[in-house]
């Protein structure tokens, strides 16, 4: 495919732009390179979810249904991690609102020991007992669990006789994760922000965020079925958006619930691709895709018990997602003869738990578990006031009663996990670390003449469908001294200063736009969020990870390419110089390459463990390796290359603030640490 390439013309000139090295021009045949690595995950992505709708397209029978549930539940505890251990809830009513037709109990219970949950029980005031109960996770719009459209539903189900319990999910209402005394908020503002900010630091871990919240569910379901108003017989969940979520989660994984009807979430992961991408943390679960799974295997691990689909025809989850779930799933339960089981309501609105899905909502669980269609119409809620519903003095765990937070229980967990690997061998496999072994084909796109030095644009392919601007800076004469690969996460125009000095002294430097740098560095369609700047590239990111081989594995596969057809050039040894998010890559692709004679790192984040350690954490994601802490570290790959050297330039945290050279020496014994400032580059490696 590279002699498709049109050439462009030579720029002889000595006067140039910085423009001039990114020489693509945004575009290789015709197609954007920005959209280069999106579109390579999604179209493996996309292999992958055709393999899985083969696999369930033979689901025929009871037996297979039951595999499947069992197939689903094996994964997905295996991706969050499992289940932590059932210990005493130490439950209490901090107070009651005595209303005519209800009464609201605040109660706080530990799902954990020592992880506090806020949540209010919904109890009816009239009727017998025991009664349905439902159970009712929290999406993320503002006021928590005294968000209005919450009271509505929860205040109308004890009206019509259920138990409906709600609390107060991670990072919302008074269970803010990343409390700022200062603001009197989260320090992240978004509790999808504070999701994905702890999700990274559990998926280093090997669990996931869902780990923490799928079991806060479970335990709340533990105190409501304690009640002696509930029917244990007769429970149901449902919830919208990251609660529709939950609905969907529980379901499939705990069998004490009878009935679910999950708003505004199922779609199917194929659309998510095609649209939005994948979202916060809390609803991703790597490495789902490879797995097979898909958004019906909720559903299926339900099957045959009683489902409701609740859909919004403009919501930004795909409703073409949400009928192709409600398909295959429709489909399983008609051949079991279990067609009436399942259901689904659009509406031709936006996000969120409106009134056309509510009223469905409240027919589905009548049916199913009050015998007969409840039909009668919602009376008006006049909602309570988030302080109303407070179960803390203060209205916020943090500042009335401290305990743990996801930070802290993540890094007691670090202690109970640890699996170290023996070397290099069982890291390659673990990232799935391959690179191409024969030559790339190479295209040249033109020179440019400098001052003692020339610039010959070109571009390979490490992948099929991956290409590889890069920028060969040759010095006049014959060069003297080892051949360099620059990878900058800043990308290849943004190093032309440093390679432009090695060059000059005598290196010849091939500067490369790994995938999803420079030229090729992809376009967010988060942008006007906070998430580019806490995240980076968190689509690819995640993508990479849901589909099984991490984005630093492809990245360093790029740089080892890169490094065999420079040495291949200059018949010379390779030095690997990674910069900022190039830093991580650079290592790896160093410490699995024998023929790499040294690496220097510059601006290097310290540790995995360092981001973990930190409760805030920025643009670590591109570099993450699910579980990567149950078996190594950074440090032990740097240990790892030895005799070889390893340079330490400037190293960072997990904010990107430079630490202490006697903090980074002690965690990497016989590497050569040194200070940038601004000092030229050629001084340091004298």
């Amino acid at each position: 495919m590279l002699a498709r390439f049109a050439c462009l013309a030579l720029l002889g000139t000595a006067s140039w732009a910085q423009s001039d090295l990114n020489f693509l021009s945004g575009q290789v045949d015709g197609r954007e390179l920005s959209q280069m690595l999106p579109r390579s995950l999604k179209a493996k992505a996309h292999g992958m979810l055709a393999e899985r709708q083969r696999t369930v397209e033979q689901i025929r029978t009871t037996e297979a249904l039951n595999a499947r549930r069992a197939y689903v539940r094996e994964k997905v505890l295996a991706a969050i991690g499992g289940l932590p251990a059932r210990t005493p809830l130490n439950a209490r009513v901090t107070a009651v609102a005595d209303r005519p037709d209800h009464r609201v109990e605040k109660v706080i219970f530990e799902s954990q020991p020592g992880f506090f949950v806020t949540a209010n029980l919904y109890v009816p005031k009239s009727g017998s007992g025991p009664f349905p109960a439902i159970l009712f996770p929290l999406g993320h719009e503002a006021g928590a669990k005294a968000h209005g459209t919450w009271q509505n539903l929860l205040v109308t189900f004890a009206r019509r006789g259920y138990v409906a319990f709600a609390w107060d999910t991670l990072g919302q209402g008074e269970r803010i994760q990343l409390w700022d005394d200062d603001f009197r908020e989260s320090k992240v503002i978004r509790s999808t922000t504070e999701h994905t900010i702890l999700g990274l630091q559990a998926l280093l871990t090997g669990d996931a965020l869902a780990r923490y919240t799928i079991w806060d569910g479970m335990r709340a379901l533990d105190y409501l079925l304690s009640r002696p108003e509930v029917d244990k017989t007769r429970v149901g969940v449902t919830g919208n958006s990251g609660g529709g979520t939950h609905s969907a989660y529980l379901g499939a994984l705990d069998d004490r619930i009878h009935v679910a009807a999950p708003s505004c979430y199922l779609t199917s992961w194929g659309r998510l691709l095609d649209t939005i991408g994948p979202q916060d943390a809390e609803q991703c679960m790597p490495p789902f895709l490879a797995d097979g799974l898909d958004h019906p295997d909720f559903v299926l691990a339900f099957a045959p018990k009683p489902y409701l689909i609740l859909s919004a025809i403009r919501d930004f989850f795909s409703i073409q997602g949400a009928r192709s779930t409600y398909a295959e799933a429709s489909r399983v339960y008609d051949s079991l003869g279990n067609g009436v089981r399942i259901s689904r309501t659009e509406a031709d609105d936006g996000h969120g738990y409106s009134l056309p899905r509510r009223e469905s909502a409240y027919r589905w669980f009548g049916k199913w578990l009050k015998g007969s269609e409840d039909l009668e119409p919602e009376k008006e809620v006049v909602p309570a006031t988030e302080e109303d519903l407070w179960c803390t003095p203060t209205g916020q765990v943090a500042t009335s009663l401290g305990g743990e937070t996801v930070f802290t229980l993540n890094r007691k967990r670090l202690k109970e996990v640890a699996k170290p690997f023996a070397g290099l061998a069982q890291v390659r496999d673990f990232i799935k670390y391959s690179p191409r072994s024969e030559p790339p084909p190479v295209v040249a796109f033109g020179t440019l003449a400098r001052k003692g030095y020339d610039i010959e644009k070109l571009v390979f392919r490490p992948d099929q469908d991956i290409v590889v601007p890069a920028l060969l800076y040759k010095p006049a004469g014959q060069a003297s001294r080892d051949g360099v690969v620059l990878v900058s996460g800043q990308g290849k125009a943004a190093a032309h200063a440093d390679a432009e000095q090695l060059a000059l002294a005598g290196h010849t430097v091939l500067s490369i736009d790994a995938r999803g740098y420079g030229e090729t560095r992809a376009i967010s369609d988060r942008n006007g969020s906070d998430w580019p700047r806490y995240f980076g590239d968190f689509e690819s990111s995640m993508i990479a990870m849901l589909t099984g081989k991490p984005l630093v594995a492809m990245r360093a596969e790029d740089v080892a390419v890169a490094a065999a057809l420079l040495r291949d050039r200059t018949g010379k040894p390779v030095i690997v110089y990674g910069k900022d998010g190039g830093a991580v890559p650079a290592l790896y692709a160093a410490a699995f390459e024998p023929n790499v004679s040294r690496v220097w790192l510059e601006r290097m984040v310290l540790s995995y463990e360092n981001v973990t350690a930190n409760r805030i954490h920025k643009l670590q994601w591109e570099n993450a390796v699910h579980g990567v802490l149950k078996h190594y570290d950074l440090p032990k790959l740097a240990r790892w290359m030895a005799p070889r050297e390893v340079l330490l330039i400037d190293p960072v945290d997990a904010v990107n603030q430079t630490v202490k050279l006697d903090t980074a020496a002690a965690i990497y014994p016989g590497a050569k640490i040194v200070r940038r400032r601004s000092e030229p580059l050629m001084d340091l490696l004298r």
